[in-house]
């Protein structure tokens, strides 16, 4: 019998997988979000939207694409829902401890619980998107991901194997961003930004400084807040490993800071970085 596949949750990830996944082997596709005036976005996507029981009713594949901050409780609160034996597809960006707790809601309500890591931006890639799997039902999993034309692989048979991975992955690549925002916006405020620009093109001539510290500011302008609350998850990731968190936790304040100022990314680094100086302004 054909699965239905669910979403719970249906932001910039969900949008990208239902919009490019292979549907020739599925019963229908439901979709639930906690924010109102989703149903025009799912319906161009080819979900049909509902209520959170109705999009888990006898659904045997669940993608849990919430923020960071949501994934546990949304968890608890699907669960109750949950066909048996659904497989639970958790790609949110959390710590190890917060998926533990998820499953072990999926679990108790006869659910799969599957620790997904998704390891690049889900645009241009879509559902070819590379992703990390880990947990005890992953040969399951692996075989229903492959059949929505996803690229999964296995990096455990224990729930925050894979998780781990991404999270110690971002204290790079989104500090990385902050540290961006935190030299070059001084640097152009300062009037020195193609003096720096040069400099660190000069130590690193294999990297286009001056195309990536554009990207990066954009990615914290458009995507900040839900890289802030990955970050948190990243600070409680290396606290559980009794670890201090001070930049995981520096970045996400400064991710928060920048997405909260709303500007608008003009084409460009300049341009970019002119804007958000100007919302910095007291």
């Amino acid at each position: 019998m054909a699965d239905t596949l669910a979403f719970i949750g249906f932001g910039e990830a969900a949008r990208a997988f239902a919009g490019s996944f292979a549907r020739g082997g599925l019963a229908g596709v439901r979709g639930f979000d906690v924010k109102p005036g989703l149903e025009d976005a799912m319906r161009a996507q080819g979900v049909r939207g509902t209520d959170r029981a109705g999009a888990l009713d006898g659904a045997g594949l669940v993608w849990c694409l919430v923020t960071a901050d949501r994934a546990e409780a949304a968890a608890e609160e699907c669960a109750p829902h949950l066909a048996p034996g659904a497989l639970w597809f958790d790609g949110n960006s959390c710590s190890p401890g917060t998926k533990t707790r998820a499953a072990r809601a999926i679990e108790a309500a006869g659910g799969r619980y599957v620790d997904v890591a998704i390891m690049a931006p889900v645009y241009p890639a879509r559902v070819a998107v590379p992703l990390l799997i880990a947990g005890p039902h992953t040969q399951a999993a692996a075989a229903a991901l492959r059949t929505l034309g996803m690229s999964p692989h296995e990096a455990g048979d224990q729930v925050g194997q894979a998780s781990t991975v991404k999270m110690l992955r971002s204290v790079m690549i989104k500090g990385i961003e902050a540290l961006t925002a935190e030299c070059l916006l001084a640097a152009r405020r300062a009037g020195a930004d193609a003096a720096v620009l040069a400099s660190l093109q000069a130590s690193d001539p294999g990297f286009d400084w001056t195309a990536r510290s554009a990207y990066n500011l954009e990615r914290m302008a458009v995507h900040g807040r839900r890289r802030a609350a990955e970050m948190r998850e990243v600070a409680r990731t290396l606290r559980e490993l009794g670890l201090p968190d001070r930049m995981a936790s520096a970045t996400a304040a400064w991710q928060d800071q920048i997405a909260t100022l709303e500007v608008a990314m003009e084409d460009g680094f300049p341009a970019r970085a002119d804007g958000l100086l100007r919302g910095l302004d007291p």
